[in-house]
């Protein structure tokens, strides 16, 4: 188990660590007894002082921040909390997507369809999530792009609501696209690539990078 936390470090320090979270492990555990292996469990077990900040779908990979004291617990999320972080993602969507762009749609959850949210103009929660096309390729004969992905807000599935919006849905997204791009990759193709945020001890920034693994 502690060479997870090898492989997976990206930053230590007395106040937090970086992680890079593998796609298919949730973050938190889930109400069942089959999902309670999740990434903060297995930091516990390595690290008890970790204490969660922030969390990542189950499906996306990437960078997640984790406090190991209490006072970096409170500054870092507050920093979330009022949208002080940057925070990038990479994504790959289906068709050819040209340019860049905002989507300015309200997410909210569907009751009807869990785990789904929707797209709903008419609520009164904003969520914002700034696009740009980065690459144009294929994979088994079809169109599809490379994208850049900067949420300004972080509704649950933010992303990957706006991108089916657009008529993009992600790569091998088990909820918001069709069954033939789901098929096109074995995993879902977004990746939280980089996170800036303020140090809570000497209030310098701090920014981090890990590459998309597709």
């Amino acid at each position: 188990m502690s060479n997870f936390l090898t492989e997976h470090l990206i930053h230590r320090d007395d106040d937090f660590m970086v992680i890079h979270k593998p796609a298919g492990l949730l973050t938190v555990p889930g109400k069942t007894e089959d999902l309670q292996d999740c990434l903060i469990n297995r930091l516990v077990e390595l690290e008890p002082k970790t204490l969660l900040i922030h969390r990542l779908d189950r499906d996306t990979s990437g960078i997640l921040v984790f406090a190991l004291s209490r006072e970096g617990q409170k500054v870092i999320s507050r920093q979330f909390q009022e949208r002080q972080t940057d925070k990038v993602y990479q994504a790959i969507v289906a068709g050819t997507l040209e340019g860049e762009g905002t989507v300015d749609v309200p997410v909210i959850y569907d009751p009807s369809r869990p785990p789904l949210h929707i797209a709903e103009p008419n609520h009164n929660k904003p969520a914002l999530t700034h696009w740009q096309a980065v690459e144009h390729f294929e994979i088994q004969g079809q169109p599809v792009t490379r994208v850049k992905l900067t949420p300004i807000t972080g509704r649950s599935h933010q992303l990957r609501v706006h991108m089916q919006y657009l008529g993009h849905p992600i790569i091998g997204d088990t909820l918001y696209a069709t069954v033939q791009q789901q098929q096109l990759m074995p995993r879902l193709c977004l990746h939280a690539e980089q996170l800036s945020f303020i140090h809570p001890k000497n209030a310098e920034k701090v920014e981090f990078y890990c590459p998309a693994p597709f």
